[in-house]
């Protein structure tokens, strides 16, 4: 995503937060099947219901409006960031400790790419993930991806 966009939506988005004490969690600008959508994940403690996308939304659409920021047409979609959570900031992964996360990495550690286990370890540089028998430490620029996750 443009990150003069992000900004730019970040900024609109503000208010909003504010005013419902809201956490913005991402955006997203991405195209697929040939459409192009604008994701708006929000979350607040406690969690959020579809009375505050809802509001988030027409908030924000009226902004976009206003601004008409993107040239070519789009969705706009205002959700939580669901149960499986991607841990992108490092806030995201301090309240990640002592939670079960799946990781994956660009390349395999000890011999595997793919990992589940609680997330008992982070430092802004690496973590570390345990299971029963197993504990694997990454150092974070090897993570292509990071969640919490549910445990089956």
């Amino acid at each position: 995503m443009d990150a003069a966009l992000k900004t730019l939506v970040e900024q609109m988005l503000a208010p909003i937060i504010a005013q419902e004490e809201l956490e913005l969690v991402d955006i997203e600008y991405v195209q697929e099947a040939g459409n192009w959508y604008l994701r708006v994940f929000v979350d607040a403690e406690g969690g959020i219901d579809i009375d505050v996308c809802c509001r988030v939304s027409e908030f924000l659409s009226d902004e976009l409006d206003k601004g008409d920021p993107i040239s070519n047409a789009y969705m706009l979609e205002v959700s939580s960031p669901g149960a499986e959570r991607q841990l992108k900031k490092p806030l995201d992964y301090e309240r990640a400790l002592q939670k079960y996360v799946y990781v994956s990495t660009y390349a395999p550690v000890n011999g595997i790419k793919e990992l589940e286990g609680t997330l008992i370890f982070y430092d802004g540089t690496k973590l570390v993930v345990e299971a029963p028998k197993k504990r694997w430490e990454v150092e974070l620029a090897a993570v292509a991806l990071a969640r919490l996750a549910i445990k089956f």
